[in-house]
């Protein structure tokens, strides 16, 4: 096996471009006791746009309504990206997104036999003849065409390997892999990936679940093998665990594979802040990429080593995400994070001997409370001290 793959700059040197195609609208939504208003999809949409994402699934036309309505007129903002719909193969619903002005539908049809047998209730050659159909209708208005194969992380690889190619053969761009109930992991994702590539010679797309804390490692994992799409949603949103992240995904292509990419990725913290709100799902602090403590530094090791250069406990920077670097003083902390907050928060020049003595205070106040403290017991320890000093 040729290797040169695991090289950082391999999809550099092979040009290779990686398309994100963000599911927030439609999958994300999905997410048990999730509802977005219409005004916030439509500003999810311009979110997404002007990060640059290259398609959004904005949602399920067949579903009527306020739905079918929030669709059309996301067609119409006249956004950059691919607008795409989410049908079942069926040509009613295909028809429905087209009456929507989509430029792309996602035709989803299952391929494991669980879900054969057990929710379709119907036979293999009987998938196969449907999504055949649904394709054929779809690309003969002129529709681009992604063809899901749902639970294909469960489906027996010579099935999903037909599959695939009689989805090609109908004219399909390309084969979504659809890790349903998130049981892959990133070596079987690779393995899997790369048969269907090598047999099949279609483009596809990673849609990965987290269910066992490994979406983003499936999709990257996927993206090595070959694949060149990869549905993400914001923060993770997503039935059950969620969905592989937005945020992630690209910052894992782009700070870990090196992958050239040309999203906005200074809006992430705001955006994820937004679909938060709307999702009724607080952002934890520790979420990756965009979690509030990603870059807050407490601990005196860390917090001296990041003063002499950030790189030493950053990965990025936090303006390269819309974050702030936050030097955070409480049990942990050492003089140097102390001289550093004084001199450059409150215009304060300590000594070593007052650096030494507010420490003192304050790894005493924050253990007694609990938590690291506010700039006003800082300035509080501050004044106490400097008023026993006379």
């Amino acid at each position: 096996m040729n290797w040169d793959f695991m090289n950082r700059d391999w999809f550099t040197e092979k040009g290779a471009k990686i398309h994100i195609v963000d599911t927030t609208l439609r999958d994300g939504e999905q997410t048990a006791g999730v509802v977005f208003a219409n005004a916030e999809k439509l500003q999810i949409a311009s979110f997404l746009d002007r990060i640059g994402v290259d398609q959004i699934e904005v949602g399920i036309p067949v579903m009527g309504g306020s739905e079918k309505e929030s669709i059309k007129r996301i067609v119409n903002m006249g956004l950059k990206a691919s607008i795409m719909a989410w049908n079942r193969a069926v040509i009613s619903d295909i028809q429905e997104s087209l009456d929507c002005g989509v430029d792309a539908v996602a035709i989803s049809i299952s391929t494991s036999d669980i879900h054969i047998e057990h929710k379709l209730q119907t036979t293999r050659q009987d998938v196969l003849a449907r999504m055949s159909d649904a394709v054929k209708f779809a690309k003969d208005q002129g529709l681009y065409v992604s063809v899901n194969a749902e639970d294909a992380s469960r489906s027996n690889m010579d099935f999903l390997t037909e599959f695939a190619i009689i989805a090609k053969h109908a004219g399909a761009d390309r084969l979504r892999f659809c890790d349903t109930v998130g049981i892959l992991n990133p070596l079987t994702t690779f393995r899997y990936i790369k048969t269907l590539i090598d047999a099949v010679g279609l483009n596809i797309e990673m849609h990965t679940h987290n269910d066992f804390g490994m979406a983003t490692a499936n999709a990257l994992a996927g993206i090595y093998a070959g694949a060149s799409y990869v549905g993400v949603t914001i923060n993770g949103l997503g039935e059950r665990a969620g969905n592989a992240c937005l945020q992630e995904v690209i910052m894992g292509l782009k700070c870990l594979l090196n992958v050239n990419m040309s999203y906005d990725t200074t809006l992430f913290r705001e955006v994820a802040e937004y679909v938060a709100r709307a999702s009724g799902r607080p952002l934890p602090v520790s979420k990756p990429i965009v979690g509030s403590n990603i870059f807050a530094h407490e601990s005196g090791i860390h917090g001296d080593g990041v003063l002499k250069n950030p790189l030493t406990y950053e990965a990025f920077s936090p303006e390269e995400v819309g974050l702030e670097r936050q030097i955070v003083v409480g049990k942990h902390s050492g003089s140097a994070s102390i001289r550093f907050k004084f001199n450059h928060e409150y215009g304060i020049e300590l000594t070593d001997e007052e650096a030494r003595e507010i420490l003192a205070r304050t790894r005493e106040l924050s253990i007694n409370l609990k938590r690291s403290l506010f700039d006003k017991e800082l300035m509080y320890i501050y004044e106490e001290y400097r008023r026993e000093q006379g």
